[in-house]
C-alpha cells in the first residue's frame, strides 16, 4: 500500500485533544480508525531559527502529515536518530517512504515514541 497524505479534515481531527508532548503514544487514526497513529519530533540542525518538525503517520492505512512550527523555549526531548552521522541522516531523509519505514521499525522496537520535558 503506498503512503499518501491526511486530508484537511484528518489533519483537523489529529490536531484535536492532547498533544504528543504530553501523551507520546499511539493514538486513533482519523482516515482508518485503527488506534496506529505515531509521531516523531526533530530539530532540524541547519534552521536559521529554533524550529520544530513533526511527522505523524498511521501505521495501518499509510498516511502522513509533516508540519514545521516554531520549537517552544525549554522544550527538550529525545531523539534516537540524534547519533547519526549528518550523512547517514541525510541518507535516512532522502526518501520519504523509507524514513517513516525506518521509524515505524523503531516504535515497533521500542525504541520511540520520545520522552519530552520542559527544561
Amino acid at each position: 500500500m503506498a503512503w499518501r497524505s491526511f486530508d484537511a479534515g484528518q489533519v483537523e481531527a489529529l490536531a484535536q485533544g492532547t498533544s504528543f508532548l504530553v501523551e507520546p503514544g499511539e493514538r486513533d487514526c482519523p482516515a482508518c480508525g485503527e488506534r496506529a497513529v505515531r509521531a516523531y519530533l526533530t530539530t532540524p540542525e541547519a534552521a536559521r531559527r529554533p524550529t520544530l518538525v513533526s511527522y505523524v503517520w498511521c501505521s495501518a492505512c499509510r498516511r502522513f502529515v509533516g508540519t514545521r512550527a516554531a520549537h517552544p523555549a525549554g522544550l527538550v526531548f529525545s531523539d534516537p536518530l540524534a547519533l547519526l552521522s549528518t550523512a547517514e541522516r541525510r541518507e535516512l531523509e532522502r526518501s520519504l517512504t523509507g524514513f517513516l519505514a525506518h521509524l515505524d521499525r523503531l516504535w515497533d522496537d521500542g525504541v520511540l515514541p520520545q520522552s519530552f520535558a520542559a527544561a
